[in-house]
């Protein structure tokens, strides 16, 4: 059987939401309140650049990419002021286990789609991936719900270190990256403005530059060549991360969707994560078990 780009998108759309409770869930946003830090982007910055180290603000906004240097110095260094990375990296992991054992995960139901999902993270790439070989240096946890989360946060870094590697190889910019994701109608303009710190100048400024290349019409909209564009962008990420499961056979990967695809769904169902994210998951594939290997 073969594998396509499309198993690579369908795969993310199941293993980011576990991971994303690590920002949005209320055991992660009270454990990093204990630590000091305030409020929910000093929580996020924090977290997520943990496995870095306490490095320069600067290495945190060109990894993370697509946020304003501005927003990332509002939470950094001053974040390590008030307590360290390793703390944090204690707690993201104790308070992600919390809320994915509320959610209804057992360890019963997280061992095998685990050891999947370990396998294809110990193995896959780690050329060119900063943020993925920062977490894959980190010890793996012991318990099985543990182990599913840490994969999970291993893979989709994985991802989003090949999608900036897309972005910058043809020539999109960090914040103009936002805007083509928002008039691509992947994510409502008013939320990824708010989330990622646009006002409308910069706004214009943004989409000026898209239009300039022919991606953005004069109303704002893509064109018929920005819309092959985006999709190339899309695709390109795709087919960057399919080979990280390349150490899973396609039995295993068979059974990887079959056991990962229930717990994306008892995720959801919790309703931490809000439906509009600036990832632009679907989640109108999650009643479907298979991987549809052709």
């Amino acid at each position: 059987m073969s594998r396509t780009p499309t198993t690579a998108r369908r795969l993310f759309d199941r293993f980011e939401p576990v991971h994303a409770l690590t920002y949005f869930a209320p055991e992660s946003r009270e454990a990093f309140a204990q630590l000091g830090l305030r409020g929910f982007w000093m929580g996020y910055f924090a977290a997520r650049s943990a496995p870095l180290g306490p490095v320069a603000t600067e290495v945190v906004t060109a990894v993370f990419y697509n946020f304003a240097p501005s927003h990332v110095a509002g939470a950094l260094p001053a974040a390590w002021e008030l307590t360290s990375p390793a703390d944090v990296l204690r707690a993201r992991e104790t308070a992600a286990v919390a809320a994915l054992r509320r959610c209804g995960v057992t360890d019963g139901d997280a061992r095998v789609a685990a050891d999947l999902l370990a396998k294809a993270a110990a193995s896959a790439a780690l050329d060119g991936r900063p943020l993925f070989a920062a977490n894959r240096a980190l010890p793996w946890p012991d318990e099985p719900v543990a182990q599913l989360w840490h994969a999970t946060t291993l893979l989709r870094e994985q991802r989003g270190d090949a999608h900036v590697a897309v972005l910058v190889a043809n020539g999109v910019g960090g914040r103009d990256c936002n805007v083509l994701h928002a008039v691509a109608d992947l994510v409502p303009r008013d939320f990824i403005m708010r989330s990622r710190q646009y006002d409308d100048e910069e706004w214009r400024i943004c989409a000026a530059r898209l239009s300039a290349r022919g991606i953005l019409d004069a109303e704002g909209a893509l064109t018929d060549s920005g819309r092959e564009f985006k999709q190339h962008l899309e695709d390109s990420t795709d087919a960057l991360s399919l080979p990280a499961f390349d150490a899973l056979d396609d039995a295993e990967l068979e059974l990887l969707f079959r056991t990962l695809t229930p717990i994306t769904r008892s995720v959801i169902g919790a309703g931490d994560i809000p439906a509009a994210t600036p990832m632009g998951l679907r989640r109108d594939d999650l009643d479907d078990d298979g991987a549809h290997l052709s």
